[in-house]
Parts: C-alpha cells; sequence; structure tokens
C-alpha cells in the first residue's frame, strides 16, 4: 500500500462493512504481533500520540491496535488532569515520565498537546505558557528522536455532523455516557475556536522530522484500519516470531491427591438460559 493510498480520505467511499473490517482487522493484528515481537527483539523505543476531536475514534484505533499484543511490552498512557504538584513542574515532565524503556510501545491517548488544545481554549493555561509551548514542543520532539525515540503523531479529524451522531449514540447508550465530560460539552460550543487552536498548533509543530499524519474518521472502521496500516509501513520490521511447537507432556507420575472440588467457591453460572 503506497502513501497515497494510506493518506486518501474515505468520506466518498461507502460504510466498510462489519465482515470486510473483521477480516482485515484479523490479518493486521497478526502484524502488529510480527511488530511487537520485533520492537522486542531489536530493543526500540516507539511512542505514538493519538490527538483530535472528541468522538473522532481515537479510542476505537488504540484499541484495535492493542487487542492482540502484549501490555507488558504495549501500553495505554490517558493521564489525567494534573496535580497540584505536577503544575509547578516542567510541563513536559509528567510525560516524559511515562516514556517507553527499550523494547516498549506506549500509546499516548491525549498527550502533551493537552495544552495546544484544551488548555489553550479553555484557558486553563496562560498566554505565556501557551506561546511557549509552541515554541518548545518542536525541540522536545526532537530531544525525543536524538534519544532513539520512534516518534509518530496521528490527528483523528471528523466533521461536526458525524460528531453529533456519535454524541446522540453515547447519551443513548448506557455503556458509553461516561465518556462525555463538562468539557466536551463546553467544547461543542467552541468548535471554531478548537478549529483555530488544531491550525495554530500543525503550524508551529508539523516539522519535517515530527510530523502529524491526519485520520479521516468519519468511517470509524476505515479510519482504524488505515491507521494501522500506517503504523505498520512507519516502522520497518521483521518476522521473528517463535515457530509452531509441540507442548510437552502434562506431569502425571508424581502422587498427588487434590482436595474436593466442592471446597472451592465456584461462582454461580448465570449463563444456563443462554444458547
Amino acid at each position: 500500500m503506497t502513501e497515497d493510498d494510506l493518506n486518501a480520505k474515505s468520506t466518498d467511499l461507502p460504510r466498510l462493512s462489519k465482515k470486510s473490517y473483521e477480516k482485515e482487522l484479523k490479518h493486521i493484528q497478526v502484524e502488529l504481533v510480527k511488530l511487537q515481537e520485533w520492537v522486542k527483539h531489536q530493543g526500540l523505543k516507539v511512542v505514538v500520540v493519538f490527538e483530535g476531536r472528541d468522538a473522532a475514534g481515537k479510542g476505537g484505533a488504540i484499541k484495535s491496535i492493542t487487542q492482540s499484543l502484549n501490555p507488558r511490552i504495549c501500553r495505554i498512557v490517558a493521564l489525567g488532569k494534573p496535580s497540584d504538584q505536577e503544575r509547578t513542574q516542567w510541563y513536559f515532565q509528567r510525560y516524559a515520565a511515562k516514556l517507553p524503556a527499550a523494547g516498549e510501545i506506549v500509546l499516548f491517548d491525549r498527550s502533551w498537546y493537552n495544552r495546544a488544545g484544551v488548555e489553550h481554549v479553555m484557558g486553563y493555561c496562560t498566554h505565556e505558557e501557551y506561546v511557549e509551548f509552541l515554541r518548545s514542543c518542536p525541540e522536545f520532539e526532537n530531544m525525543l528522536q536524538r534519544s532513539g525515540i520512534i516518534l509518530i503523531k496521528y490527528w483523528f479529524s471528523v466533521n461536526d455532523t458525524e460528531q453529533e451522531n456519535r454524541f446522540q449514540d453515547r447519551i443513548k447508550d448506557p455503556r458509553k455516557r461516561w465518556k462525555f465530560s463538562p468539557m466536551d460539552l463546553e467544547a461543542r460550543t467552541r468548535w471554531v475556536e478548537y478549529s483555530k487552536a488544531k491550525d495554530d498548533m500543525f503550524n508551529a509543530t508539523d516539522t519535517e522530522l515530527s510530523p502529524w499524519y491526519v485520520i479521516d474518521g468519519d468511517d470509524k472502521r476505515r479510519a482504524r484500519l488505515n491507521c494501522v496500516n500506517h503504523l505498520l509501513a512507519k516502522i520497518p520490521y521483521e518476522d521473528v516470531l517463535p515457530k509452531p511447537f509441540d507442548l510437552p507432556p502434562l506431569q502425571n507420575k508424581m502422587v498427588y491427591v487434590r482436595p474436593p472440588m466442592h471446597l472451592q467457591k465456584f461462582i454461580p453460572d448465570v449463563t444456563a438460559h443462554l444458547k
């Protein structure tokens, strides 16, 4: 798949069917496992930043990546608001503490770019702090890359109509309602301000060494597949998966009588009525 193919917008395409999505996802998740083993084998340090509009599909993309991976190798970082102590630290300090060691992949579900987005728009930082962030962020990311970290940044884009549909779905579904925060509701009234903040952020931080890759998130399934395929294309890897092997026989020669099973507390089976 070429770079042009990966960057192509999907808005003119029909919604991807669940069957096609799951078939392709299964294939690329095998490749993700190969990438994971290569990162471990080579001692690579990988950071992937996920940013974008609320309900643009960042969480679903992250889940599609981590679903088949070892959480000891690939971990998600999703920091809450800073503590009083953290507010007095160097701004990048709490993020730097979560960076990967050799053989690790870290996925930032929102990142240091909070300062250029929500903190700036909502007035949670001063103008001076915001300006300093835009100036120092490229330097910070250059330092990360010079230290050997592979840094990839994704911005998930979604149009306002699709975002509205997803918000309504969250309201109707009790399983998703927790995703709403007062800040999300406030952001609806500041759509243009967030758009300007995103454009200004790109102007300052979309550099040759650390570019932003934009993902059209209007079709969640296509967005996830495009994201994973692009990630696989950005990190050259080889297949170092262990070859199939035979299991050793179970131990059966030791003289040992196990205690009766009724002494153990089994949980109730509430699935008996299901077929």
